[in-house]
């Protein structure tokens, strides 16, 4: 059993998986810090001065009476809350990585389309004695037996 297992997480397409799994891992650090650094930041400008990551709603708890500033303020009072603007971060964040993968793909396809359109390499070649379609490679007609040159 432990050789099927082995041969089975050995098999190109598990380790290819693998792989994709962690440079998934490692772009979404880089689309989070975008967002979070880059993208965020003039968008909250542009709709006076928003942090999304600190938009939310008390429902319930936390310190009596005590209005919370940000986020972090609220969790550690221990007050329930409807966090809505990292969700909206979360959202651009998908956009973002959406986005990446369309024009990867898209790219892909490209380059694809392009070698379906070059001529493939032909496999055969005529006999110059009896023209019968023969191997590239072959030295000697299969058919008349002729010595080809090369």
């Amino acid at each position: 059993m432990f050789k099927e297992f082995r041969d089975f997480a050995m098999r190109g397409n598990v380790i290819d998986m693998a792989i994709g799994i962690i440079i998934g891992v490692a772009f979404n650090s880089i689309v989070q810090s975008l967002v979070k650094d880059i993208i965020m930041p003039p968008i909250g400008l542009l709709i006076r001065n928003v942090d999304f990551s600190n938009l939310f709603i008390v429902l319930r708890g936390g310190t009596p009476g005590a209005s919370y500033v940000t986020l972090a303020e609220a969790q550690q009072a221990g007050a329930v809350s409807l966090n809505y603007g990292p969700f909206i971060n979360t959202i651009i964040s998908y956009i973002i990585i959406a986005f990446a993968v369309f024009l990867l793909v898209k790219g892909i396809n490209r380059i694809k389309k392009r070698e379906e359109k070059l001529p493939a390499k032909p496999t055969t070649k005529k006999c110059p004695y009896c023209f019968s379609n023969i191997p590239i490679k072959a030295k000697r007609c299969a058919f008349c037996t002729s010595t080809l040159e090369e």
